[in-house]
C-alpha cells in the first residue's frame, strides 16, 4: 500500500536534482520511490547517527559553545587534585 508523503517544494526539487545526477552519472533511471527507500535504508542501519541529529544539543560541544563556557571560568588560586574531586563527590 502506497502513502504519499508531503514535502516542500525545495525539497521535492533537491530530490529531483539528485534523480536527474544520478541517472546522468549512472546511465540508470530511478524512481524518488527507489531513492527514498535507500536513503531510509541507509538511515536505518545508522539510527543512533539520525536520532542524534534531531537533539537539541549535540556532544561535542561546537567552538561557539566551548568558548562560552570558557568566559564563565575562573581560578580560585587553589589546586584541586582528582582525589580532592573523589572525597568531595563520594565522600
Amino acid at each position: 500500500m502506497a502513502t504519499a508523503v508531503k514535502v516542500d517544494e525545495e525539497t521535492k526539487d533537491r530530490l529531483e536534482e539528485l534523480q536527474a545526477e544520478i541517472r546522468l552519472r549512472t546511465g540508470t533511471s530511478v524512481t524518488q520511490k527507489e531513492l527514498l527507500e535507500r536513503f531510509i535504508d541507509e538511515a536505518y542501519e545508522s539510527r543512533e547517527e539520525v536520532i542524534d541529529s534531531f537533539r537539541e544539543s549535540t556532544v561535542p560541544l561546537s567552538n561557539s559553545e566551548k568558548a562560552a563556557m570558557q568566559r564563565g571560568r575562573f581560578s580560585s588560586g587553589i589546586e584541586t587534585t582528582e582525589d580532592d574531586i573523589d572525597e568531595t563527590l563520594y565522600g
